[in-house]
């Protein structure tokens, strides 16, 4: 019996120096650190790969690629696309709740208070990040667990908006909330669509239009009552 050679792929490269040479490519690819800032490199491509692909076209593959580690590490700190979806819709929810809370917070002065909200989201909505095609135009709406968070951020800030109104105002507390709803819901879609202009209304002099048309309504109410 001969002896054995020493195996080989099709490319003629021994399979030893080949595991060698992919062992190396993974180190290369993954090098350790702190499973939070692991974390948030994970967050940060799949990000990436959702903006533009949306939920549906995005795969694990590229989100791997684009954060430059192997799937195995990808699947170790989230179990599936899912995860990395909602992940990324409490982060960003997270943050526009914070924003706009801080601007009702910010004055006590109600007219500056509309307009230092409705910048907060037309800021939001112009940010380099598009975070707002996550939240605000996913193909994954119709998902429980992504209406329901979307539920739970506009109850929020409704209701911010309405402890100021039902304040001054005197009006109940569910004509407040109504009012809050409306004016989030005017906040965001027009802003959606400011974005569609492409430039030809600035930011600035959009968000202050449409705080005009709020602050009118709403500030009428306690010399109507």
């Amino acid at each position: 019996m001969g002896r054995l050679g020493t195996a080989r792929h099709d490319d003629g490269v021994p399979a030893e120096r080949q595991a060698v040479e992919r062992r190396t490519e993974h180190s290369q690819r993954t090098p350790r650190m702190p499973r939070d800032q692991r974390r948030r490199q994970l967050l940060t491509a799949a990000h990436q790969v959702f903006v533009a692909h949306g939920y549906h076209g995005a795969a694990m593959d590229e989100i791997a690629d684009v954060a430059m580690v192997s799937k195995p590490v990808l699947y170790q700190h989230f179990p599936g696309k899912r995860e990395l979806y909602l992940a990324l819709l409490d982060e960003h929810l997270e943050d526009l709740t914070a924003r706009l809370l801080r601007a009702i917070a910010s004055t006590t002065d109600n007219k500056q208070r509309v307009h230092a909200t409705i910048r907060e989201f037309f800021g939001f909505i112009a940010s380099d990040s598009q975070a707002h095609r996550l939240v605000f135009e996913s193909d994954l709406m119709h998902d429980p667990d992504v209406s329901s968070r979307l539920e739970a951020f506009n109850a929020r800030f409704a209701d911010a908006i309405a402890g100021v109104i039902s304040e001054d105002t005197g009006l109940s507390r569910a004509q407040a909330v109504l009012l809050g709803r409306a004016m989030s819901g005017m906040a965001q879609v027009s802003a959606r669509y400011w974005l569609e202009l492409e430039g030809q209304v600035d930011l600035d002099e959009a968000s202050e239009l449409v705080s005009r048309l709020a602050w009118r309504g709403i500030g009428r109410f306690p010399k109507e009552a």
